[in-house]
């Protein structure tokens, strides 16, 4: 295996020492997560588009999947191009795939409302934030199995490269997202090896935008997957028309620039030949990209502080006006809300029930045993929490985020639905 100067021990440090085997950490750290029901799970749960509606439209697996290949390419081009990388000092593309494999693996059903719902039903416990999720499910929980709950023992640069947000929820003053779990502070210690955090670091905006290498890469392939990715599946369901988008940027005061794209856009919908265009977008987002070198209280320590990337400012500008477009006439159309609706009030339903069956004293402590609502590992690790009522609460909160949207909605039919259901069906 060729050794990769751009890396140090520092970077490859697990969580757990482990003996080396034929693969990098980083190679053994993407397998680990490629192989995982919680990765396999991604395939029916929400993008933009109820998972099943169609079969042609994105889940969070195949998005997961478009945001590996987009910052494997950004990866490949900077290792290809920058002056300061060669053969043995570059950008490791196993570790960056992986980051971006993951950047959604804690995200619950129904998409963005059912990561709304839940923050707002675990706000006395502590809230809910889905890259948080991600950093819980690969550094504690991501297997199920067994006797107990475990995570994928991964490295330094992947814990840091999937940690977008560095600010605890308790640094927040009423966060709405943006933040990691406060008793996830340990592995935030593991990133930064216990080095103080300088004071212009805030928590907040300016701690949450002191990235790694890897993980702005991950960042910039996701913003560049979903803002062309998702027009072409809001085009193809019948959200989008040339009037439309039309009438949309009529109201607004653009740049030359983005009237260019906005003609563009509606030239190639008009067409039939969007998702032609966006395909060709994507390579130049790719492009836009450059490596730069930074000073930074971590950047002696490890290289994936040393560096950064730069994106064109111009090419930014693109992507926020696709990101706008989308948000604006989609993702606010009554027939995604009224959706999302429902899957929030489903969520709202499941934990209620599921709060008042494992939480409290009472519930405990009259001579009535719990039922057995979830799952045998989740039971097994209920029954070891004692009145612990904050971690029963993240066990709940654990279990729906876990679930596709197809469960979540079977799971609801089974418990409320009288007509639904019988004690021979499989889960």
């Amino acid at each position: 295996m060729t050794e990769n100067g751009f890396y140090n021990d520092f970077d490859c440090e697990e969580l757990e020492p482990r003996p080396p085997d034929y693969r990098s950490v980083f190679q053994r750290g993407h397998d680990r997560l490629v192989h995982n029901a919680a990765f396999r799970r991604l395939q029916a749960k929400t993008q933009v588009f109820l998972s099943g509606e169609y079969d042609f439209y994105r889940t969070r697996l195949t998005h997961s999947i478009e945001v590996g290949q987009i910052a494997g390419s950004i990866v490949r081009r900077l290792n290809s191009t920058s002056k300061q990388l060669n053969r043995d000092f570059h950008i490791d593309e196993a570790l960056v795939e992986a980051c971006a494999l993951a950047h959604d693996i804690g995200h619950p059903p129904f998409g963005h409302a059912g990561e709304s719902t839940l923050h707002k039903l675990m706000l006395p416990w502590g809230g809910f934030e889905g890259n948080a999720q991600t950093l819980r499910l690969i550094t504690e929980i991501i297997f199920t199995s067994g006797h107990s709950r475990r995570g994928l023992n991964p490295s330094r640069a992947f814990i840091d490269g999937v940690l977008k947000y560095k600010t605890l929820f308790s640094q927040w003053d009423n966060p709405v997202n943006h933040f990691i779990f406060d008793d996830q502070a340990p592995f935030l210690d593991f990133v930064f090896d216990g080095t103080q955090i300088p004071a212009e670091l805030s928590p907040g905006k300016p701690l949450n935008a002191f990235r790694s290498l890897e993980c702005q890469i991950m960042d910039w392939a996701d913003d560049t997957a979903y803002s062309l990715n998702d027009l072409v599946d809001s085009a193809n369901a019948g959200f989008l028309n040339v009037e439309l988008i039309r009438r949309w940027a009529g109201n607004l005061d653009i740049s030359p620039e983005r009237e260019k794209n906005i003609e563009e856009l509606v030239q190639a919908l008009g067409e039939g030949n969007l998702e032609r265009m966006m395909n060709r977008k994507i390579g130049s987002f790719v492009e836009a990209v450059s490596l730069v070198e930074r000073s930074n209280f971590m950047s002696e320590k490890t290289n994936r502080y040393r560096f950064g990337i730069v994106v064109d400012p111009e090419v930014q500008a693109e992507q926020m006006l696709y990101a706008t477009l989308a948000r604006n006439l989609v993702f606010r159309s009554p027939q995604i809300c009224q959706l999302e609706y429902k899957g929030g009030y489903m969520l709202q339903r499941l934990f209620q029930a599921l709060t008042e069956n494992y939480l409290g004293r009472n519930c405990r402590h009259q001579g009535q045993p719990e039922l057995a609502l979830l799952s045998g590992d989740f039971e097994r690790e209920m029954d070891q929490t004692g009145d612990d009522d904050p971690r029963r609460a993240r066990i709940i909160c654990d279990y729906l985020a876990g679930m596709t949207d197809g469960f979540a909605n079977r799971i609801y039919k089974r418990m409320f639905d009288p007509d639904f259901g019988s004690i021979v069906d499989l889960i």
